[in-house]
């Protein structure tokens, strides 16, 4: 703390004299004071979650956005099921990344923000809905599949031209729940199998029987707010609008997210976000799925605000 008295300044000094002393001093401490604010405010801390067959080298470009922006920002990408782990079931996943993320929130006072890019924004929904203590601010759902998957346009090297149709007669068995591509395979033309063997998306949705679906819920609503990015130039996400907890019905005619039965009856809380007003919309056109961490354009439009 800067002291200053009359006694401070020399004995032959006229009030005039002083006066112009203090005019020079006034905006030197104005300057200190505004300095000593900057050094005080600070960022919270934003963790990352990386999709399907990534790892943290993906998302350099994303960290250097974030660090010119918001400068001393700690800013985390979880290195957990890289690259082909990231194939493992997603309830194994949520439980690792779970761990890794726990301790950061521990130091972060002021809570974290999340952005969770592709599968990982279903891994981070499985986090909030379980963590009954985190203390997340922000959850930033990068293109990622809420509402679930029916396409395999970008897994063509993987499977046969004519899989997708019949994908689920891998999927809803016991082994197909052993890859996360399966844990939220939803197939419009075989919901009753969906609802009976999908053991991620179906409970995270409460759309099956769930004992903790109440708790999931209070744990879920522990988010300030939560910010839907996609777009339908995405060519993975399939349909791109399941960014937006959209999705097809039986005809494979997309709906948007107000006429979701997980909406209507407000399964896991979805409805109240919105009623809140805790949900954005964010609906970037001519963005591929890989680019979607490093287009400048989205990070400035989407995401850099909410990191406060």
């Amino acid at each position: 703390m800067i002291s200053l008295s009359l006694s401070a300044f020399p004995a032959g000094m006229t009030m005039r004299h002083r006066s112009g002393y203090f005019g020079v001093l006034a905006p030197i401490c104005c300057l200190l004071v505004f300095l000593l604010l900057t050094l005080v405010a600070s960022y919270k801390p934003v963790v990352i979650v990386h999709g399907l067959f990534d790892s943290p080298s993906d998302f350099q470009q994303l960290l250097g956005f974030i660090n010119e922006t918001h400068p001393g920002t700690n800013v985390t990408v979880v290195d957990l099921f890289d690259r082909g782990e990231s194939l493992k079931p997603l309830w194994q996943q949520v439980e690792g990344f779970r761990h890794a993320i726990y301790p950061i929130m521990q130091n972060a006072a002021d809570g974290v923000h999340l952005v969770c890019y592709s599968q990982g924004g279903l891994i981070c929904r499985g986090i909030l809905s379980t963590m009954p203590d985190h203390n997340v601010d922000t959850f930033i759902s990068l293109s990622s599949p809420q509402m679930g998957q029916y396409g395999l346009d970008y897994l063509r090297w993987l499977f046969p031209k004519h899989m997708k149709s019949n994908l689920y007669r891998l999927c809803y068995t016991q082994l197909g729940q052993d890859f996360s591509i399966c844990n939220y395979w939803n197939d419009p033309h075989h919901r009753d199998l969906y609802l009976n063997n999908s053991n991620f998306l179906a409970l995270l949705n409460d759309e099956r029987i769930n004992p903790n679906a109440t708790d999931w819920k209070k744990n879920l609503l522990r988010i300030r707010k939560l910010v839907l990015i996609g777009g339908p130039d995405d060519g993975v996400i399939t349909p791109w609008q399941s960014s937006m907890f959209a999705f097809y019905d039986v005809n494979e005619t997309v709906r948007d997210m107000t006429s979701q039965l997980v909406y209507l009856q407000d399964t896991f809380c979805l409805k109240t976000l919105y009623a809140r007003g805790d949900i954005r919309f964010y609906t970037m056109p001519g963005v591929p799925h890989t680019l979607w961490h490093s287009n400048r354009t989205v990070y400035d439009t989407c995401i850099a605000k909410w990191l406060t």
